[in-house]
């Protein structure tokens, strides 16, 4: 089987759906005019997408602020800038004291691809704030720096999002504008997922966390785009380590909506065994549409 070559984001973010892509993206519709990426992140699903038109939402500020320099930025400046911050701060996988001066110093200015640099020396290249809206990640000593493989993805990743349709917006998702959607268009939504828990939905990191209230209130959303004929597309996990989602599992069941299951792991996809791992993650994606190459399963829950 032919992999097809993705575009992966410049950023680590946690929960992104860069290794599912090839999973993920067949299930699309095949024409779509504008594709919303609600919860866009470090935007592997959307820069990936074939639209008209794409729009790239996410409350995390400093991320789309980041991703606006690189679409309006010519690569020369923004390799030079990188370069620069490099060699000013005398940046290595060994000088911890340059980090730290270096983090402090984006804290104080919050220069857009300074964020970039610092995620480059971070410990795992992980974007983490603190309450403060501080970035707080340690230094990845002996591991992270700005390597070749990491500015090739930075590269690529700027081809597409200046050659493409490509518009942000920075509203939490209840805020978001659906009413310029029609019957052609996608919300593809990757929330924070309920049963599990991260720095990215435990709300003490000074951004907005998740629970059984945004839960339902995108769930909400999505039953009205349901009503005015718009597609949506919802990655989520129903199972996890023990724990079930009770609340999106009665919600699909009640709804008749369509589960397409994701093989995490591209081992055993047959979720119906009753033999599975009870402790394993079971994701899907979840449409209000028959997707094309759909991985319906019989599994009844």
């Amino acid at each position: 089987m032919n992999t097809i070559k993705n575009i992966k984001s410049p950023l680590n973010y946690i929960g992104g759906k860069y290794k599912l892509l090839n999973q993920i993206t067949p299930l699309f519709p095949a024409n779509i005019n504008t594709f919303i990426d609600l919860f866009a992140g470090g935007c592997n699903v959307g820069i990936n997408i074939e639209a008209k038109k794409i729009i790239f939402n996410d409350n995390l500020t400093y991320l789309i602020n980041f991703f606006e320099r690189l679409q309006k930025d010519n690569k020369e400046e923004i390799l030079e800038h990188i370069e620069k911050r490099i060699d000013e701060f005398d940046l290595s996988q060994t000088n911890e004291e340059g980090y730290k001066k270096f983090r402090d110093f984006y804290n104080q200015t919050k220069i857009e691809l300074d964020l970039f640099v610092l995620i480059a020396y971070s410990f795992n290249h992980q974007i983490r704030f603190n309450n403060s809206h501080q970035f707080n990640n340690p230094f990845g000593k002996n591991r992270s720096s700005f390597n070749p493989k990491m500015k090739s993805n930075l590269l690529c990743f700027i081809d597409a999002l200046q050659q493409k349709n490509i518009q942000f917006t920075t509203k939490s998702f209840e805020n978001f504008d659906f009413s310029i959607l029609k019957e052609n268009d996608l919300v593809y939504c990757d929330p924070p997922y309920l049963i599990t828990t991260g720095t990215y939905n435990d709300g003490k990191r000074g951004f907005k966390g998740w629970s059984e209230k945004e839960e339902i209130e995108l769930l909400n959303i999505l039953d009205d785009l349901e009503s005015k004929n718009i597609k949506f597309a919802l990655s989520n996990v129903i199972e996890h380590k023990g724990k079930e989602n009770f609340l999106l599992k009665e919600w699909i069941s009640k709804n008749n909506y369509k589960i397409n299951y994701l093989d995490k792991n591209y081992a055993n996809s047959n979720y119906q065994t009753k033999d599975r791992d009870k402790k394993s993650s079971i994701e899907v994606l979840v449409t209000n549409y028959e997707a094309p190459n759909n991985r319906l399963s019989l599994f009844d829950f």
